[in-house]
């Protein structure tokens, strides 16, 4: 009878979330290398260059989505799930610029184990490069400095350029605000909300990471050529 209740404990426990230990994570992680940062850093265009010119797994921005979108449920992972539970895109643009920079951050602490998961299913045989959300804290944990590049830059550029390019996202976006009654007003809370994303407390935790850290000088005098061969040589990818 005792056996019986000892299994039926150990059932119990064996329900409670599972917690992998960091070191396990980072051995299972050893062929990732990491590239985050601010927007407007260069980070996806390095990231495309770099798979292609040493023969790795390309993972861009938002590459868990393909998983996540099936498996989030609103209870475990709720930021993740809001744009489900949208009835009209005016909601998202018109959110405060508090609740906006709070959203965000949070989808990235929800995305991470998504993101984890994905790169170890797919980095056991091959080098992965990936555009990664995942936070600074929890990189610091899961890998080590020679994996990691911090890309920054002008942190102004975040805001003043958020609308500039013409991918479909934005385009979207802008449409959106142009539909609201005072699409002026509108944009100018959407932009504020860009603000605080980026602001110098954000901007600071990448800064002084203490990873590696490329800075974008928007002068034209660093090439693309030039920064990827500066960080492939932080990553050990070349001799």
């Amino acid at each position: 009878m005792r056996a019986h209740g000892y299994a039926g404990s150990r059932i119990e426990q064996i329900g409670e979330k599972m917690k992998i230990e960091n070191n396990i994570l980072k051995h299972y992680l050893k062929n990732v290398y990491f590239i985050t940062g601010t927007a407007y850093a260069g980070k996806s265009t390095t990231v495309k260059m770099l798979a292609e010119r040493y023969d790795m797994i390309c993972c861009g921005e938002n590459y868990h989505m393909a998983v996540s979108e099936i498996v989030a449920t609103p209870e475990t992972h709720p930021d993740l799930c809001y744009n489900r539970s949208l009835t009209d895109w005016k909601d998202f643009v018109t959110r405060t610029p508090e609740e906006y920079e709070r959203w965000l951050y949070a989808v990235g602490r929800e995305a991470a184990e998504f993101e984890v998961a994905e790169l170890i299913a797919i980095s056991q045989d091959k080098k992965v490069i990936v555009d990664t959300c995942i936070p600074i804290d929890i990189l610091k944990e899961i890998t080590d400095y020679d994996h990691v590049v911090v890309m920054l830059s002008p942190q102004s550029m975040s805001v003043e350029r958020f609308f500039d390019r013409s991918d479909p996202e934005k385009q979207f976006l802008l449409n959106v605000i142009d539909s609201c009654d005072d699409p002026a007003a509108v944009m100018e809370n959407y932009r504020q909300g860009l603000a605080r994303i980026n602001s110098k407390e954000h901007y600071d935790e990448y800064a002084n990471s203490g990873f590696f850290t490329v800075m974008r000088e928007d002068n034209g005098l660093d090439t693309r050529e030039q920064v990827c061969d500066m960080i492939a040589k932080h990553f050990g990818l070349v001799e």
